[in-house]
Order: structure tokens, then sequence, then C-alpha cells
């Protein structure tokens, strides 16, 4: 085995897979300052929209958010606002479409689209920055590993690290996962989530998209079949997640970086918890606490911190030592 159990012990009514994942969208409220917005241009005439916390630190952490989320959502706001407070500055992007304004291109984001990802690292740290530490969750945790995968030895030497919660990197096996009856609240909040998105695309390239029918959709393999794959290059959705997911590109990574998925994710396949050298490489370390539901890892203390906030702060200053 190669993965750790750390202590993370919630209360009983939070040992709940369940629980933990809809608790904090529900009541958790982050007190942070107000982040400066800036758009990025991109070089395929969209943009990017981002938040930065910034304190005048020669170290940045770039944040990446997950499915449908965005960068003012309260699990990246309290992770901002924890590593602010231990020194680093902060840059929350958003992907394509995402943080309520719609991208100019008919392409909207998806779990491989790593160039988005590398433009914003690379606008960060043009900054004048001496460090960089990455963390994403969900989706952009996969989107960070398979960044960090695909960099490999080509990553800029200034990035020190990662860590990422609750990452689906086997995404078919987690589509199925989501396509289980008892997974259907979770499924059908984000179709109707991308459904709106889809509508408006399809008021702007009526050519392109068409949500005719849309209601008879069901489930990620069918969202992706008809939307992700054709949209960003991809045959079909199997060929899109076999591409995109970070669980290939593991052992190419050449920083340390944590993978933080707690046992009773309910979005999560058995292969999202590898536990071989062999998959994870040399550089990648699994932790698994028995419970924490997905982007969940709830904590009742008096500095607003969740468990995970405090995790991903001790990982980035290890790094630092």
């Amino acid at each position: 085995m190669y993965y750790h159990v750390p202590d993370y012990k919630p209360p009983l009514w939070l040992r709940n897979g369940h629980v933990q994942s809809i608790w904090p969208t529900l009541f958790r409220q982050v007190n942070f300052t107000d982040p400066e917005r800036e758009v990025l241009p991109t070089d395929d005439n969209d943009e990017l929209h981002l938040d930065w916390y910034r304190q005048g630190s020669d170290r940045l952490a770039v944040l990446s958010h997950g499915l449908e989320g965005h960068s003012r959502r309260p699990y990246m706001q309290g992770l901002a606002r924890a590593l602010f407070d231990d020194g680093w500055d902060v840059l929350a992007w958003n992907f394509r479409s995402c943080g309520g304004v719609m991208n100019r291109q008919p392409r909207f984001y998806h779990s491989g689209a790593t160039g988005d990802l590398d433009w914003v690292v690379k606008h960060g740290l043009g900054k004048g920055y001496k460090t960089a530490f990455l963390s994403g969750f969900s989706m952009g945790g996969n989107l960070t590993l398979l960044y960090l995968g695909q960099q490999s030895e080509q990553l800029d030497g200034r990035i020190c690290g990662a860590i990422t919660f609750s990452v689906p990197c086997d995404l078919a096996g987690s589509a199925d996962t989501l396509a289980l009856p008892s997974r259907r609240i979770y499924m059908q909040r984000f179709l109707r989530d991308l459904k709106v998105k889809m509508e408006e695309k399809s008021r702007r390239f009526p050519d392109l998209i068409d949500t005719e029918g849309f209601e008879n959709i069901h489930s990620f393999h069918e969202f992706d079949d008809r939307y992700t794959a054709p949209l960003h290059g991809f045959r079909d959705a199997r060929d899109y997640w076999a591409n995109c997911s970070a669980l290939w590109k593991l052992k190419d990574i050449r920083v340390p970086s944590l993978i933080v998925n707690a046992a009773d994710d309910p979005f999560l396949s058995r292969r999202c918890f590898p536990e071989s050298r062999v998959e994870l490489g040399a550089h990648v370390r699994l932790e698994s606490p028995r419970w924490g539901g997905h982007v969940g890892f709830v904590e009742h203390a008096r500095d607003g911190y969740y468990w995970s906030d405090r995790r991903a702060v001790a990982h980035a200053g290890s790094l630092l030592a």
C-alpha cells in the first residue's frame, strides 16, 4: 500500500459521505476580503476570469474549482483564505463559462483543458513570483494532476508541488458511479445547471449546439457524448474520458503531489484510489480519510477553517522547508 490514512475525525453526525458532500454547500460561509478581478484574454479570442488575493508575497497559490463551480464557492474561498493567512498570494480562476460570465467560443470547459490552466499559471508566474503551489477540487483536481503529468520534466521549476481533493481521476468510473440511482440527486443538479449553460450556448451558436431533447439526458455518458466530446475534439465520451483521466499520467508527475480522496466519497469509483507505486509514480501520494464525502472535510472551529484547508496549508508549508 502506498497511501496514508490521515487523522480526520469529524463528529458522529458528519460520518456520512452524503452529509459531508451537501453540508458545505448549504451552510458554509467564509468571511474573507473581496478579490481583485482580472479578465485574462486567451490566444483563441476568448477570456478567463481570475480572482486575485494579493499581499506582496513572493509565493503564489493557484486554485482550480470543480464541475459547474466557480472561484467564489465556499470551498475555494476557504482555501484561499487559509493560504493567504499563511503568507501566500492566491489566484483562483474560473473555467470558461464559469463565474457568471459566458465565454465567447462554442467550447466551454472540460476535465482535460490543461491549456487553460497552463495559460493561467504562466500568467501568474509572469508577475515575478519565486514559488508556485497548485491546488484543485474535484474536476479541478483532475485537471491539476493531468497538467502536472503532461508537463512532467518540462514543468516550470518554480512550481513546488500540489494538493488535490475529491479527485475523479478515473473519469469513466466516476461517470458510472454518478449514473447509479442512489446518486440521482447529484446528477440532476449537474444536468440542471448544464442545461441552462447549453441553452445559452445554443442561442449563440444554433448551427453547432442543439438542446432539443435535453430532458432525455440522464448521465454524463449521454451529456459528454452529445456535447463535451464533439465540442472539444474527442470521438465520444469514452475517448474523452480515456484521454483526460489524470490516473494514467500520475506516474509522470515530478513534484510532490497529494491526492486526498475520502473513502466515503459518493462521486468516486474504486480506481480513483490508486494504491500501487506503478500507478502513483515516485512523487504522488494518496491520502484517504475514512470520512469527508465529496469536497466536504467539514470542521467546526472558531477560525472557520475546514480540515482540508489545514491539510493544504501543512502540505504547502512542507514544500518550503
